[in-house]
């Protein structure tokens, strides 16, 4: 189980959203690439980026951010945000994105989905993020009529590493990750799924690394690691231990 600490920007800051509402920003750290360093040192062995701004206009615009926080770290970088073709994909792989992370694109475009898969073979994950058990788009601000988990069947032979599922009304608000509705779409799919929306302590890690829960692969944790709610060498010795 992988735990990933969340850089969400927004307007070049290190922010943090409550339920993706971006009028709800709370910022931790003006220097995205510091926060970065800063979680290398503390031991955590990948990051998850998202250009929020990216995500609603559907282009990257934090592109100077993520340039930084690729030259501050060494760990894997998977980055997610307006990013809409394949160009895009190949720009930021180029520059040493890890892994690609397409969103709105998954629902309205999977021919590209497919298609990066098949050019960036292990370099391409989906989110997809969901209000009520339904696919949100364009930066959450649209809910869609497919469900969360016809959407993962849908990538099931694609070719796609990694489903990173957020439960929006959970996000940011410290409620515990829905761990049950994870858990289930990892069921319905090969894919490995990794856990977001909501994670509030070291409770959640302790869920997480249960049985009933094994099978989701990871998990990713913001505001609860900026506020101290969860102490990032604990959260890893625990995931150590139980490896």
């Amino acid at each position: 189980m992988i735990l990933y600490p969340a850089i969400d920007l927004k307007d070049g800051q290190c922010v943090r959203l409550k339920q993706g509402l971006m009028d709800q920003a709370t910022v931790f750290n003006d220097d995205p690439a510091d926060q970065a360093r800063q979680f290398q040192t503390q031991g955590f062995s990948a990051l998850h980026v998202v250009d929020l701004n990216g995500a609603f206009e559907g282009r990257s615009v934090n592109a100077d951010a993520v340039t930084h926080i690729l030259a501050a770290v060494t760990i894997p970088v998977q980055l997610g945000g307006g990013i809409r073709t394949l160009e895009g994909v190949a720009h930021w792989i180029d520059r040493g994105v890890s892994r690609v992370i397409l969103g709105t694109a998954a629902v309205r475009d999977p021919h590209l989905v497919k298609e990066a898969c098949a050019r960036f073979p292990g370099k391409i994950a989906v989110g997809i993020d969901a209000k009520n058990g339904h696919v949100a788009v364009q930066g959450w601000a649209e809910t869609s009529d497919l469900s969360a988990v016809d959407l993962a069947r849908r990538l099931a032979d694609v070719g796609v590493a990694a489903i990173i599922y957020t439960d929006i009304a959970r996000d940011g608000m410290l409620t515990g990750l829905n761990l049950d509705a994870t858990a289930e779409l990892a069921r319905a799919v090969h894919i490995p799924v990794i856990a977001s929306g909501g994670l509030a302590g070291i409770a959640d890690i302790e869920k997480l690394l249960s049985p009933a829960h094994a099978i989701i692969a990871g998990a990713i944790a913001g505001r609860a690691l900026y506020d101290g709610r969860l102490d990032p060498k604990a959260a890893l010795a625990l995931i150590g231990r139980q490896s």
